[in-house]
């Protein structure tokens, strides 16, 4: 018998069954593989986030940062004198910085303007202002400062009083003013008999006393670099000469002192590129800041020779260092003086941290090391 025509044939109902059995059965599996993968791969994922998060907290251990101290312990004592240089070296600080600027005659002093300033109370005062032996009279954190102080205002007013009177007084020292009784003025008679002893030569004597001096930078560099593992000369440009032959000076004075673990580097690219020029055994870096006439980050590559760069802490990121990094440039963070700074510098895997108290960096960095190994991070090395 013929099949009507449009009829279609039937499978059977069977097949059908099996069929909508079979899609069931895959789909139940699939949502159970699916289930027994998701905790796993959900773990996985937030152990590999928490090592992320462990590493970045933790991973300065593997390559810790110097502790580099600025201008010495300055917490503990006046910047750049031989005290603070002392206690940071007691402390097994792995660096210091030095500030480095010049007399008007042309020695080295570890001496900073801003220092200078709060020494004599003048706001104006330039290490380039003075001469050497001008220099050497400030003491620094003591009441002997206070005395010397006075004797420099009042030579200097009986100077400036020899002058109005029309006193030729051009050429003459200080202590020659005071042993003539200020150019033989009456007005001067009343002074005390003990003040003309109030000359530079004594006043010295007092200045090499204890460890409150200022320091030349051969000092500076006779006491500490043998102890460290490196010293950063921070080069001051001042009057009157500026950069001229300032980096001639300082290259000099590091030679003689044979300071192999010197590194020098300035806020004028000018200078870091006098000194690349004349030397390429010493090693130099440059700084990175905020310009103070235009309020923008200064160029982050804008030179190729040196292979540290210097960087105002709160400009620092991690996209920095990975990009300072991948031209093998190291990371040097100034100035560091709270905990919170601390840690992110930590964090941002810099290579050194400048700072004003080494010690408290010392035990921030001791603590995060105790933390880090007892919540299991494992040191490479």
């Amino acid at each position: 018998m013929k099949q009507p025509v449009g009829r279609r044939r039937s499978h059977g109902t069977p097949l059908f069954r099996f069929s909508s059995f079979y899609t069931r059965l895959r789909f139940i599996l699939i949502l159970l593989a699916f289930v027994a993968l998701l905790p796993p791969v959900y773990f996985h994922f937030k152990l590999r986030r928490l090592h992320q998060t462990k590493l970045r907290k933790c991973g300065w251990l593997n390559n810790p940062p110097l502790v580099c101290a600025h201008g010495g312990d300055s917490t503990n004592a006046f910047p750049n004198t031989m005290s603070a240089y002392s206690i940071a070296l007691h402390s097994q600080v792995d660096c210091i910085e030095i500030d480095v600027s010049r007399s008007s005659d042309g020695v080295l002093f570890a001496l900073h303007d801003r220092d200078l300033q709060r020494i004599s109370g003048n706001s104006t005062s330039k290490v380039g202002h003075f001469r050497s032996n001008e220099v050497k009279i400030f003491l620094t954190g003591s009441s002997l400062s206070l005395l010397r102080l006075g004797a420099i205002k009042i030579l200097a007013v009986a100077k400036s009083f020899c002058s109005f009177v029309g006193t030729i007084c051009k050429g003459e020292s200080h202590h020659e003013l005071i042993h003539q009784h200020a150019c033989n003025l009456g007005d001067f008679q009343t002074l005390p008999n003990d003040f003309e002893n109030l000359k530079l030569k004594e006043l010295d004597v007092y200045h090499q006393s204890g460890n409150s001096k200022i320091p030349t930078i051969e000092d500076a560099l006779k006491l500490i670099s043998a102890s460290v593992r490196q010293v950063i000369l921070d080069a001051k440009v001042g009057p009157p000469s500026y950069e001229k032959g300032l980096a001639n000076d300082i290259l000099s004075t590091v030679e003689k002192m044979q300071c192999k673990n010197c590194l020098i580097w300035a806020k004028s690219d000018s200078l870091v590129r006098d000194i690349i020029k004349l030397s390429s055994d010493v090693a130099v870096g440059y700084v990175v800041m905020v310009d103070p006439h235009t309020g923008a980050r200064t160029n982050l590559l804008r030179m190729k020779g040196p292979k540290v760069a210097g960087v105002y802490h709160q400009l620092i990121d991690e996209r920095m260092v990975k990009i300072l990094h991948g031209r093998e440039k190291k990371v040097y963070a100034w100035t560091v003086d709270d905990v919170d700074s601390m840690m992110r510098m930590l964090h941002m895997r810099a290579d050194a941290i400048v700072t004003s108290n080494p010690t408290l960096l010392q035990r921030t960095m001791q603590d995060k090391r105790t933390q880090c190994l007892e919540e299991g991070f494992s040191l490479t090395r």
